[in-house]
């Protein structure tokens, strides 16, 4: 079975609803969640936030959270998951915020560097990581990365 129709068997089972924040992957997620059949009972949308002020007006990230830790941080990514979870009155909502290359990268925050962020009714947290493919390849590590952090804390708070 496919990460996204195990993700789907399991909102659907728990009769949760899930929305999702992209900006490096640009829609890849909600498009991979669409593709099951069915997707409408569990899936209410997702917002694209590729550009910094989309990420401020539509997700409420405060403008000194991008200034002082970078869109491609934790407190970004945790504030975007925050931010679509408000906006679409989902019991969750997970963001990915990164570079996925082959520009745009610096010492300190090297192509590949994804943060991926998780809300739920629990709080919100988030995860680090470091992918070293291409730019698709990072963008479907990060897809795949938000799914399995989505069912991990599912089958936590079973």
């Amino acid at each position: 079975m496919l990460l996204e129709e195990q993700l789907g068997e399991e909102l659907r089972d728990r009769k949760l609803t899930l929305a999702v924040a992209e900006s490096c992957t640009g829609g890849l997620l909600g498009s991979r969640i669409t593709d099951v059949a069915g997707s409408s009972e569990y899936f209410l949308g997702g917002v694209i936030a590729y550009q910094n002020e989309v990420k401020e007006a539509l997700l409420h990230v405060p403008h000194r959270v991008i200034t002082d830790h970078g869109a491609v941080s934790s407190e970004t990514a945790e504030v975007m998951a925050s931010g679509c979870r408000e906006l679409f009155k989902c019991d969750i909502a997970v963001s990915i915020t990164g570079i996925a290359g082959p520009g745009g990268g610096s010492a300190e925050k090297p192509v590949g560097l994804t943060y991926i962020g998780l809300a739920t009714e629990s709080g919100v947290v988030s995860h680090r990581f470091r992918w070293e493919g291409s730019r698709t390849q990072n963008k479907e590590s990060s897809v795949r990365a938000a799914m399995e952090f989505i069912l991990s804390v599912l089958k936590r708070e079973v």
